[in-house]
């Protein structure tokens, strides 16, 4: 599978219609936007099983506003509709197939249960 450019009424649908939901925010005026495309669309083609999507901030303000985006790249990962992974910055190859095999084998449930313990807990 490929990218897939997703506009503000399309991402909160994609994040919690999809197991796996990567999200590159970007702008075609930067230059890191620029380089690191190419490896999202490598990754993007290795990992049909997750959704790679990409928002142009440009067009997209209030989405990027609303993800508090301060600078670009960025990259969001989604598993089962919970944000995983945020962080400012392109990836080189090596270092974006390994966050990707790591959301893959991440236990969101297990986490989101030991959370919940813990709210529990201090509301003792």
């Amino acid at each position: 599978m490929s990218t897939q450019d997703i506009t503000t009424e399309q991402f909160d649908n994609i994040v919690k219609d999809n197991e796996i939901v990567l999200v590159d925010f970007w702008a075609s005026w930067c230059g890191p936007c620029r380089a690191f495309a190419p490896t999202y669309k490598a990754a993007s083609e290795n990992h049909p099983d997750v959704v790679f999507a990409k928002v142009d901030t440009e067009a997209e303000q209030a989405l990027a506003a609303a993800a508090e985006i301060r600078s670009i790249p960025t990259l969001m990962a989604f598993k089962k509709g919970k944000l995983v992974f945020n962080q400012a910055g392109a990836l080189p190859p090596a270092a974006l197939e390994d966050l990707v095999q790591k959301i893959k084998e991440f236990d969101i449930d297990a986490a989101m249960k030991e959370q919940a313990a813990q709210g529990d807990a201090e509301q003792m």
